[in-house]
């Protein structure tokens, strides 16, 4: 009986070069950086060995086109061309890094009920409670509101 792994490799050495697009997609983020990363991702590898990156729009493209070369080096293929097109889904980012919501304390649950104190309708002035007093239970931001 033969294995699958090996069927599988075999069907993908008939395609050549695109053989090594396992190995240049994972080094690809680090290779590039976090913002190219983020704009363009490779897609293929053509028949002449030329890795296809797909950009997020024409100038990405552009631009990421006049670092052909270097970018080419860095990655470890001979050529690399650019163009737009679809880019693969960012990936959501794990709920263990994404830190915890503050939970609300007695205070901003109370504060909310008295902002919230003037809606008529129950399920309305229950949500917009819950909203008030999480954002009251945030750290203040140094960020601008506009």
């Amino acid at each position: 009986m033969e294995r699958i792994g090996d069927e599988v490799r075999r069907e993908l050495a008939r395609f050549g070069p695109s053989a090594g697009m396992t190995e240049i997609v994972a080094a690809w983020p680090e290779a590039v950086g976090e913002a190219i990363a983020q704009n363009a991702w490779p897609a293929r590898i053509g028949r002449d060995g030329t890795l296809h990156v797909h950009a997020s729009d024409a100038i990405w493209a552009f631009e990421l086109g006049q670092r052909a070369q270097e970018i080419a080096e860095r990655v470890g293929v001979e050529r690399i061309r650019f163009a737009p097109g679809p880019l693969p889904a960012a990936a959501e980012e794990p709920a263990a890094r994404r830190p915890a919501a503050p939970k609300p304390l007695p205070e901003h649950l109370e504060q909310a009920a008295r902002i919230t104190a003037g809606i008529d309708d129950d399920e309305l002035r229950q949500t917009v409670a819950r909203a008030v007093a999480a954002s009251l239970a945030r750290e203040p931001s140094d960020r601008a509101a506009w």
